[in-house]
């Protein structure tokens, strides 16, 4: 995630969390979108945020804000980006599949 972040995968029986740590600055379109070749984020994600906080921008213009003990369910076709001066954490349930993969 080109220094802004990172991830660890956890493979739980069959399944894949993933522990995100995006920094301060960290945006998805600036950060991961040269890597993934696609003009939003194509996958869906379900999580648990555990610090920090989160803006996600949807394609329809849509913004969700989220931040400590928040449970998210994001749609594919999203931009993301963190907001304040503190790390966003975020155990991620879905959408982590092809980092395991990759």
């Amino acid at each position: 995630m080109s220094g802004k972040g990172q991830v660890e995968i956890l493979n739980v029986g069959d399944g894949v969390v993933g522990k995100a740590t995006f920094e301060p600055g960290w945006r998805w379109s600036e950060h991961v979108k040269p890597l993934a070749g696609t003009d939003s984020c194509q996958a869906a994600h379900v999580g648990y945020v555990l610090s920090g906080h989160q803006k996600v921008i949807m394609d329809d213009g849509t913004e969700l804000d989220f931040g400590p003990g928040d449970v998210v369910a994001i749609p594919p076709g999203h931009d993301g980006e963190v907001v304040g001066d503190e790390p966003c954490v975020v155990l991620d349930f879905a959408g982590m599949e092809h980092y395991a993969k990759g």
